[in-house]
């Protein structure tokens, strides 16, 4: 199944959660904390936490985000976590990863396993899809 919507940062916070020892490179490395609103066919709220080594000033960087989602996907109600990663040099994105967490889900996205995408078109309209798969529900 595919399901698609769109979404939006509602907040996010960096976090002063450093790496031990405190080692430097050229890329600052930071951690953040995150809650976004999905509207579409993806509807719900997720709450992320966001880990980066990324410039601000050239847009280079690679993120992963781990992110537990609460809500509905086709009209199916539950919670599932999911986990993402890109990197960019500024104007592009590459070595994307997206996948749904394995034994995450509840309610009736219980059993949810699959991947997905995300992009941001050039208005700024952030999407994300769902390519997914549901067990089957136990006969009792």
């Amino acid at each position: 199944m595919r399901t698609s919507g769109t979404f939006s940062v509602a907040s996010f916070e960096p976090t002063d959660v450093t790496g031990e020892p405190a080692i430097t490179t050229a890329l600052p490395i930071g951690v953040a904390r995150m809650e976004k609103s999905y509207e579409g066919d993806v509807r719900g709220r997720s709450a992320t936490l966001f880990t980066a080594a990324f410039d601000q000033a050239t847009g280079q960087g690679t993120y992963l985000a781990m992110e537990a989602f609460e809500g509905s996907l086709g009209g199916r109600e539950g919670t599932f976590a999911y986990v993402h990663s890109a990197t960019t040099s500024g104007t592009d994105r590459s070595h994307e990863f997206f996948l749904v967490v394995p034994g995450s889900g509840t309610g009736a996205l219980a059993g949810i396993s699959g991947g997905g995408s995300m992009g941001v078109d050039a208005d700024g309209t952030h999407r994300i899809a769902f390519d997914y798969e549901l067990e089957p529900a136990e006969l009792g």
